[in-house]
């Protein structure tokens, strides 16, 4: 006997990232950024009162959809807090998607997808990326209530235009998402479109480039009307006192953001010429991390000798990814370690 729904009862759930325990790992596998958050950040934090604890928090972050208004050139009307990007993936699935009105997206991309199409009920429409990751024409023609783009796309850190999205976001009748949750690390956003489209949702995360994850903390750029109705959905309190406070800490200090951006993109180029010159093939990433494929080694086999070495990167048994490893973007110690590991069992 069972009492969950059908479809609830047979599904996998989301698989997160191994999170080691230990204290002497180089943990690569969850995208996490390498560098501490802001001090700002830390300071605010320690000033916390007992008050803003025995509260319930401002319903909607407007401290902080205020900061993020101006850094977005927008009205705070244009923003939604959310407790980190899954929370308004999970909103704009319960606001727009069920049996009747499918989702689609491209693949292979964010494993989380599937995950709430099948707990919503709806179908999900999923269009192959070819080789290079380039943006499938056929999107365009799923008639989806709801199309997900992945930009950059994780896991493959590749990147579609701005003049792309326009386009598919004009071809489309339904409402289109654009998942930025890495587009710190990359040259372009979409920020932009929300005032051209009235169906352009933009996910953005303060866990990569903000050095929030253990934080939860994200927010949604859109037009009055789309904020409106997700507002609608999410849960009455669903970012808490402390979050809005370090997260609002955080995105107002823009220079040592940018600072720890370009850090993270220094390291990443570094990385993938050290990966190429082992005889990786590395494409060119715009998210912190990168996809790496070995013609000598199984993708599987080198993950298990790099956890035998104490050193996590993200192997994904899927179609697409089989033969290839995510690895995070860390500080210039770990990767050192991960490739001097890595030639040791390129050359076994």
């Amino acid at each position: 006997m069972t009492y969950f729904r059908r479809n609830i009862e047979k599904a996998n759930g989301y698989e997160p990232g191994f999170q080691p325990t230990q204290a002497d790992v180089v943990k690569l596998n969850t995208n996490e950024n390498p560098y501490p958050p802001s001090p700002n950040v830390l300071k605010v934090l320690a000033e916390i009162t007992p008050e803003q604890l025995r509260r319930y928090p401002d319903p909607y972050g407007n401290v902080f959809r205020k900061a993020a208004a101006e850094l977005n050139a927008v009205t705070p009307d244009y923003i939604m807090c959310c407790n980190g990007g899954d929370d308004l993936l999970t909103i704009a699935f319960r606001a727009f998607c069920d049996e009747a009105r499918p989702v689609a997206y491209p693949i292979p991309t964010y494993s989380l997808y599937p995950v709430l199409a099948n707990l919503q009920n709806c179908k999900a429409l999923e269009v192959p990326f070819d080789s290079e990751f380039n943006l499938p024409a056929k999107l365009a023609n799923t008639e989806a209530a709801l199309t997900i783009v992945c930009n950059p796309n994780a896991p493959s850190g590749s990147f579609v235009s701005v003049d792309e999205l326009a386009s598919l976001a004009d071809e489309i009748s339904g409402v289109l998402l654009v998942d930025e949750a890495y587009v710190d690390f990359a040259e372009a956003n979409c920020a932009g479109l929300v005032k051209d489209f009235d169906n352009v949702i933009i996910l953005r995360s303060m866990s990569k480039g903000y050095s929030l994850a253990g934080l939860r903390f994200g927010y949604a750029v859109a037009s009055p009307d789309l904020i409106a109705g997700l507002v609608k959905v999410k849960d009455s309190y669903n970012v808490d006192a402390v979050a809005v406070t370090a997260a609002t800490a955080a995105i107002k200090d823009q220079m040592y953001f940018r600072e720890n951006i370009e850090k993270v993109k220094k390291e990443r180029q570094r990385l993938t010429e050290q990966l190429r010159a082992i005889g990786f093939e590395t494409p060119e990433s715009f998210a912190n991390f990168v996809l790496a494929e070995s013609k000598n080694c199984k993708a599987s086999e080198i993950y298990d000798k790099l956890v035998h070495r104490n050193i996590y990167v993200r192997y994904f048994d899927k179609p697409g990814l089989g033969d290839k490893l995510r690895i995070t973007v860390g500080t210039k110690e770990q990767n050192d370690k991960l490739i001097f590991a890595l030639k040791e069992i390129v050359s076994e």
